[in-house]
């Protein structure tokens, strides 16, 4: 499959945000709101470690960092996998849920700056209305859940089995492909699911899993799971402030500086979709990155379950 020209047009970038055109103006909004957010709710030197009730080493810290960067790149050429990637490592050093509650604002822009990127709007609002109300729906019960309940290992232990569930089909099958995301009834349990489960864990596989199966198209596989997932991470902000206490100012500085990080990644991997590259390729690279992740979340949570 094949992607659009690789370089940017930095002019017309800044023609079109003049003129307030929503993609640009959608791609620098989300990205101001993090900058933003990580000045106005900076707590000060002595207390950037007090929030999250956990030893943090300068090494340790460099390391989320490059982690960070490296799963903004994945997202920004696959459209998925940030979540998937950070969620089960940051959730090794800090308490799982304020790891859940944090890494929920790196996504939200990662997800509004790809909506905006390739061009989604208003005509997969309209062909796929139910998926965004059942994710919505998902998104709403997952919050009040994880207001409720703490995230144990069971949870990402399970979603690492459908992830290696769905990794072993997709390579037994050699990559079985079936042409466009148009099954009303399993779309739409994969997106409320989905919503649930990103809601409460910040682990997601069942819809890119799903639209990597049924969508070919590059652009709107991405713009598609960009525009859900942006959905539910805006809900899922919005209930989490103004409806429960999981949202403090620490947390959304933490998130937001994170996000601020992921930049960089975004960039880069936004970058590299851009060049030519066959269907194969991109297969092989999607089911060896889920791979990857259902190994990453076996290894943090078979000890604590099984040892």
């Amino acid at each position: 499959m094949s992607t659009s020209e690789s370089r940017v047009d930095v002019e017309q970038f800044l023609t079109n945000l003049l003129a307030f055109r929503y993609r640009e103006v959608t791609m620098v909004g989300a990205t101001v709101a993090v900058l933003v957010a990580a000045v106005v709710f900076f707590p000060g030197f002595e207390n950037v470690g007090n929030g999250v009730q956990s030893d943090l080493s300068g090494e340790l810290l460099a390391g989320v960092v490059l982690i960070a960067i490296v799963a903004g790149a994945v997202k920004g050429m696959t459209g998925f996998g940030y979540s998937l990637i950070m969620t089960p490592i940051v959730a090794s050093v800090i308490d799982p849920t304020v790891a859940v509650v944090v890494l929920a604002i790196p996504p939200w822009m990662l997800n509004m700056f790809q909506i905006a990127e390739t061009g989604t709007g208003r005509a997969f609002v309209r062909e796929e209305w139910t998926l965004l109300v059942l994710a919505i729906a998902g998104t709403i019960v997952g919050v009040a859940a994880l207001a409720t309940f703490s995230v144990g290992p069971i949870v990402a232990f399970v979603i690492g089995l459908v992830l290696f569930g769905y990794v072993a089909f997709q390579f037994v099958q050699n990559f079985v492909t079936v042409e466009e995301a148009h099954h009303p009834f399993a779309l739409g349990a994969a997106g409320f699911f989905q919503g649930f489960l990103l809601a409460f864990a910040n682990l997601g596989p069942l819809l890119p899993a799903y639209f990597h199966t049924f969508e070919r198209d590059t652009e709107r596989y991405i713009g598609g799971l960009s525009m859900v997932l942006g959905t539910i991470f805006t809900v899922r902000l919005v209930q989490m402030a103004l409806f429960t206490d999981l949202l403090t100012t620490y947390r959304l500085w933490l998130g937001s500086m994170i996000a601020v990080v992921t930049i960089v990644g975004l960039l880069l991997g936004t970058y590299l979709r851009r060049f030519e590259f066959d269907e194969r390729t991109f297969d092989w690279f999607v089911v060896g990155l889920l791979f990857i992740i259902s190994l990453n979340i076996f290894r943090n949570t078979v000890p604590a379950l099984f040892f």
